[in-house]
């Protein structure tokens, strides 16, 4: 599948809903930011049923903003497939690749354990609750994060231009984490998945960059602890 076709002004109320939305969430992390998380969360089943109540509430809010227009959230196959894996493996070595530089620049805090959720050591007598928010984490997240970003962002952006669409997407993904020093590697993220949506045309490769990710940062955490 080639790029993304040429734009078209989207409806006002949708974008509206969208930007209110992601706007509005983005405040409310900031405003949460110094609620630190607990590295015990993932070996709880408490946080995968939480989690996935609010994915499903995240998930009807990206399909009624879509009703009847379900083409903008760009939810199609991988076709070339080749083609998509390649531009989703080029997308992972950048994503490795900033991390790697982020990593070097002197901060307050590593961004990767900021939000206080990266597990410090691996607990065996926890590990069906790891089990099951490693689904979480590396499958409804980017799943739905996909969806409200690249999916449906993306596609009412699209009418500003391929890169302004691609670096608002970003700057609004990192931001919606409520995180500092984790925009360093976030809005690059952002940007990149964008761009692999941009050139494929469809928001699965990079559901499946972002479920590396996710999953590559919780397996790696407990595996060199």
């Amino acid at each position: 599948m080639e790029a993304d076709a040429a734009p078209t002004r989207p409806s006002p109320a949708r974008l509206a809903f969208w930007a209110l939305f992601v706007v509005t969430y983005a405040v409310a992390a900031y405003a949460q930011r110094n609620s630190r998380g607990n590295p015990d969360a993932v070996y709880k089943y408490s946080t995968f049923a939480n989690g996935m109540v609010f994915y499903a509430l995240w998930l009807g809010v990206i399909l009624l903003i879509a009703v009847n227009r379900f083409d903008l959230l760009a939810l199609n196959g991988l076709r070339p497939w080749g083609r998509s894996l390649r531009l989703a493996a080029i997308a992972i070595g950048a994503i490795v690749a900033c991390e790697l530089v982020v990593s070097l620049i002197p901060l307050p805090e590593a961004p990767g354990k900021e939000q206080g959720l990266t597990p410090s050591h691996w607990q065996a007598s926890h590990a069906g609750a790891f089990a099951a928010n490693l689904v979480l984490f590396a499958v409804a997240a980017p799943f739905v994060e996909e969806l409200m970003f690249r999916g449906l962002g993306q596609s009412l952006l699209r009418f500003l231009g391929r890169a302004p669409s691609m670096v608002l997407v970003g700057v609004t993904f990192g931001l919606d984490h409520g995180l500092v020093e984790g925009l360093l590697v976030l809005i690059p993220f952002g940007i990149i998945v964008a761009w692999v949506r941009d050139r494929t045309g469809s928001v699965v490769p990079g559901m499946l960059v972002h479920a590396v990710f996710n999953g590559g940062t919780l397996i790696l955490a407990v595996a060199f602890s």
